[in-house]
């Protein structure tokens, strides 16, 4: 997975050196712009969608935040009973997911920085991946996926943006930028083209979309993947 680490570490670069101040503001309550503003409560709407594919009551369930950011998915995991444990490439949002974690969860979610997979142990009942697999391609998702199932009981959730017009010129514009200031490029994808790399990879299961969540200038779908065993 050579453009998967290639891919991995300019994304640990850009929210480490770049966007961790944004990332932070854009993750609180501290007012924001209002293109800011219409991707936060995308990201809400997106949070509470992908929330609602598993149980009310996660008591016994040890679920995986892939790609947890500043950590608002792992808290809402844990206050449903389950033990979580949210990974994240940046330490600089590893910092920050401590410091806002609340006291009386603390025994409940444990943080850790580096690859979604690489820097964590152990079987999960669920996954969680909120836009933490928009950069990379559709042979890079259908093997990480592949890793994932044979850790993962029960459901993969992730999001991804769509492959819309609007999308992929946005994608063909971003590539004209200089590569010193791109920060990591979205990849738009369709769910039948990652299915069709998860059969070419011979990864037996279903992958299916959820629905999509449109808000300003955050549009991304949501698709749940359930190995085969």
């Amino acid at each position: 997975m050579a453009d998967y680490a290639a891919t991995r570490d300019r994304v640990e670069h850009y929210f480490d050196r770049s966007a961790t101040k944004v990332w932070e503001r854009l993750t609180s309550d501290a007012p924001v712009s209002g293109i800011r503003a219409t991707v936060r409560a995308g990201r809400e709407q997106m949070r509470e969608m992908m929330l609602r594919q598993l149980p009310d009551d996660l008591r016994g369930a040890r679920i995986l935040d892939a790609g947890c950011g500043t950590g608002a998915m792992s808290v809402e995991l844990a206050k449903r009973g389950a033990e979580v444990v949210g990974v994240d490439i940046s330490p600089a949002l590893i910092e920050i997911a401590q410091k806002r974690m609340p006291a009386n969860l603390d025994q409940h979610i444990t943080f850790v920085s580096g690859d979604m997979l690489e820097a964590t142990k152990g079987g999960f009942d669920h996954a969680l991946a909120m836009d933490s697999l928009i950069y990379y391609n559709a042979p890079d998702i259908a093997e990480l996926l592949g890793r994932a199932a044979r850790r993962v009981n029960g459901k993969f959730i992730f999001t991804l943006p769509p492959r819309t017009p609007a999308l992929m010129a946005m994608f063909r514009v971003g590539k004209l930028f200089p590569r010193a200031d791109r920060s990591p490029v979205m990849i738009p994808q369709s769910a039948a083209t990652v299915a069709n790399e998860l059969r070419k990879a011979g990864v037996a299961g279903r992958l299916r979309e959820i629905d999509r969540v449109k808000s300003g200038f955050y549009f991304s779908s949501a698709l749940v993947f359930e190995g085969g065993r």
